[in-house]
C-alpha cells in the first residue's frame, strides 16, 4: 500500500527559499518505490516550482496546493479555481482547521472544493477534526468520498512540544475509518522525526502531513528516510 508524506509548509518560505529548499532536499532524498512525497508550497509558487521538478535531475515530487475555491471559473474575483491549477499539482488539502478557524470556512464551503478539485482531476485531501468529522464527512457528495484520502490532525496537536500519544490517535484512526471506510488516512500533528515511526506504524494510517519540520529539507528528509522504511 502507497504510504504518503506531506510537507504543508503554509504561508512560509519565499520563492528563492523554495526553490533553495528542493535543491538541498534533491540531494538528501531517496525516492522509495511505495512512497508519494508530497510538497504544498504557497500558491503564487506552484508553476515556478513545477517547471523547476520538471528537470529530469530533480527527484519525482508531487505538488499540492494548499487551497482551492469552492468556485469554477468565473467572476470570483481573488479566487484560484481547480482548473487553474491543473497540470501544477497532483493534490489539494481542502478543510484544514486553519482555513476552518481563520477563513470561517463551513462544511459545504469544503464540499464544493472537493467537488471543484475531483471535476480538475486533482485529488483532494480533506482535513477533519474529530469532533465535528461526521458532519464535515456527510457534506461530501457520495461519489467524491470514493478514494479520498483524509487528513486527520486534531487542532491541539498542531505547534505543540508533547502532541498526543501515537495510541490516543490510533483510537481516533480506527473511528475514522468506521466513518470512511474508503478513504486512507494522513495523521498530522507536530510530527518530527523523532515521533514519525510511531505514528507511521499506527494500523490504518496511510502516511503523514508535516508542518514545521518540513520547513527544513534535512529534516524532512529524515522523515522520508523513516517513512520509506515503513513502506518497505
Amino acid at each position: 500500500m502507497t504510504k504518503y508524506l506531506l510537507a504543508n509548509w503554509k504561508s512560509h518560505k519565499s520563492l528563492a527559499q523554495a526553490e533553495s529548499w528542493l535543491h538541498e532536499f534533491s540531494r538528501l532524498y531517496r525516492p522509495t518505490e511505495g512512497l508519494k512525497v508530497i510538497i504544498a508550497p504557497a500558491m503564487v509558487h506552484l508553476a515556478p516550482l513545477r517547471q523547476l521538478l520538471n528537470n529530469p535531475a530533480m527527484p519525482e515530487l508531487a505538488l499540492a496546493s494548499q487551497d482551492l475555491s469552492p468556485f469554477p471559473l468565473g467572476s470570483y474575483t481573488g479566487a484560484v479555481a481547480a482548473e487553474m491549477v491543473r497540470g501544477l499539482v497532483d493534490f489539494a488539502i481542502l478543510g484544514h482547521s486553519e482555513r476552518r478557524r481563520y477563513f470561517h470556512e463551513t462544511n459545504q464551503d469544503v464540499a464544493n472544493k472537493v467537488s471543484e478539485a475531483r471535476a480538475a482531476a486533482i485529488q483532494p485531501i480533506v482535513c477533519l477534526d474529530r469532533p465535528y468529522a461526521r458532519a464535515q464527512l456527510a457534506a461530501l457528495d457520495e461519489a467524491d468520498l470514493k478514494g479520498l484520502l483524509i487528513g486527520y490532525g486534531p487542532v491541539e496537536a498542531i505547534g505543540v512540544d508533547i502532541p498526543p500519544s501515537p495510541e490516543k490517535v490510533g483510537k481516533v484512526i480506527a473511528e475514522l475509518q468506521a466513518m470512511a471506510p474508503d478513504a486512507a488516512i494522513l495523521y498530522g500533528g507536530s510530527i518530527t522525526a523523532e515521533n514519525a515511526a510511531d505514528y507511521l506504524g499506527l494500523a490504518g494510517v496511510a502516511g503523514l502531513m508535516v508542518g514545521t519540520a518540513s520547513l527544513a529539507a534535512e529534516e524532512f528528509a529524515r522523515i522520508c528516510a523513516i517513512a520509506a522504511r515503513a513502506s518497505a
